[in-house]
């Protein structure tokens, strides 16, 4: 809503004057055209930053993981941070997508395509962390169940595994969720082709999709369905996560409050995310009229709410420690606060509590920059909380004469960022291949014109 003179207005959601014809030469207009400066720019940043932890990962294969910073006793370091990290980044796309739809919340249309697609690079670059930290990937088929001739099994009551489920879940249905709400729009960037081979490609990714009202009975029934299975997934995967930590017995990860917690806080950075890859396509696309400041500002809205949420979980974890009477939670809390990491605490709270606090007000919500900034600050915020949380328990566990201080290597930071332009890689060039804008429900919601 907004204030026209003394009435209250119900704010479009796409402008009165485009057309049907305008939403498809719109949206469709990266996939016919050369791609701008500035998408090379952006391209070339993710490539180098891509070719990076690529040349990292590489020689850390050939040496081993001594080369990493990790040690005893913290034999988790940033590659399991960086797993918890892309997982929670992979949920709100499916959030956007699956609950907004389930409950008809129409400002979702502009900017779903773009939240599901996070939510697959996202999976698939968490995927590549468990592999990695192994330090031998090409035995990574150890870690799945199934039968073989030499009779060895995985550990089934270990989260660990219950990891590989969820997760393997999880991207088989967001994947299907995402590919069956691009068919009809592949079938129009299809009709519109002119180069034959580009039309082939096309027509076979569209499924010889005609638009009959047969195809649009399956079509609804069938993303009905993937909704209603996303939704539960959402809640359940990084609850499974959680369980990594809050089953062992260690002082700062043994607690209840990690499933809700993971979850709030998965959302939270999701929607960071996906706030700064929105602005990204906005702008490098020219697609303002479609993801406008109204769509950005409901998404602040939703990082609020989860921000509250997550530092409400700060302080109850510090009062159960307080409340609990034991000695050993209270030191692994003190510290957090006060310790070796009070640093990356402290970097993570202001992160994640303080700075969302501005978005309180409606000017903040509606400046595009201030937002962006906002959006990435989170993010660093919310990477510095699965720090803590995996480091700061470790480094002091029960025999302080095996106490030590873990510090990065630059392979840590150096596949750490290979990880970030992997991640952009895949998400630029979707946006040069596949429409970046669901078109058939953005023409759902245009203003009809008047008889």
């Amino acid at each position: 809503m907004k204030l026209v003179g003394n009435t209250l207005v119900k704010e479009p959601l796409i402008e009165p004057q485009c057309t049907y014809a305008d939403v498809n030469a719109d949206v469709c207009h990266p996939l016919e055209s050369f791609p701008t400066i500035k998408w090379y720019i952006c391209f070339g940043v993710a490539l180098t930053a891509l070719f990076v932890g690529l040349a990292f990962a590489t020689d850390m294969f050939r040496q081993g993981l001594g080369t990493l910073g990790i040690n005893h006793p913290v034999g988790w370091g940033v590659f399991i941070t960086n797993f918890v990290f892309w997982i929670g980044i992979g949920h709100a796309g499916t959030l956007i997508s699956a609950i907004l739809f389930l409950f008809r919340q129409k400002w979702r249309t502009a900017i779903n395509r773009s939240a599901e697609a996070m939510t697959i690079f996202g999976v698939m670059t968490a995927g590549l962390f468990p592999i990695i930290h192994t330090g031998r990937p090409w035995l990574a088929f150890w870690l799945f169940p199934y039968p073989t001739q030499r009779l060895l099994w995985v550990n089934f009551r270990s989260p660990l595994l219950w990891d590989v489920f969820a997760v393997s879940t999880y991207f088989t249905i967001s994947l299907l969720f995402w590919y069956i709400g691009l068919i009809p729009d592949i079938a129009s960037v299809r009709d519109r082709a002119k180069n034959n081979i580009r039309k082939t490609v096309y027509k076979i990714l569209s499924f010889g999709w005609r638009g009959t009202a047969r195809n649009w009975n399956h079509y609804e029934m069938t993303y009905l369905l993937l909704a209603g299975l996303s939704t539960p997934l959402v809640l359940s995967v990084h609850s499974i996560v959680s369980y990594d930590f809050a089953v062992s017995i260690l002082p700062g990860w043994h607690t209840t409050i990690f499933p809700p917690y993971f979850v709030a806080g998965a959302i939270f950075s999701g929607f960071a995310m996906v706030v700064t890859l929105l602005v990204l396509a906005r702008e490098t696309f020219n697609l303002k009229q479609y993801i406008t400041a109204y769509h950005l500002e409901n998404m602040t809205k939703v990082m609020l709410l989860t921000s509250m949420m997550v530092g409400y979980a700060y302080m109850i974890e510090l009062f159960i420690a307080w409340y609990s009477g034991s000695e050993a939670e209270q030191f692994a809390f003190r510290n957090r606060i006060t310790g070796d990491y009070w640093w990356a605490y402290w970097i993570m709270f202001t992160c994640n509590v303080v700075v969302p606090q501005i978005f309180w007000f409606k000017k903040i919500r509606r400046c595009i920059p201030v937002m962006f900034v906002a959006s990435l600050l989170i993010n660093v915020g919310m990477w510095f909380e699965r720090f803590v949380i995996v480091v700061t328990s470790l480094h002091h566990d029960f025999l302080p004469s095996s106490w030590q201080y873990y510090t990065p290597t630059r392979y840590d930071l150096g596949i750490t960022i290979g990880s970030f332009g992997f991640f952009f890689v895949f998400f630029l060039l979707f946006c040069r291949l596949l429409p970046t804008i669901c078109m058939f429900e953005v023409k759902s919601i245009m203003p009809q014109p008047k008889k």
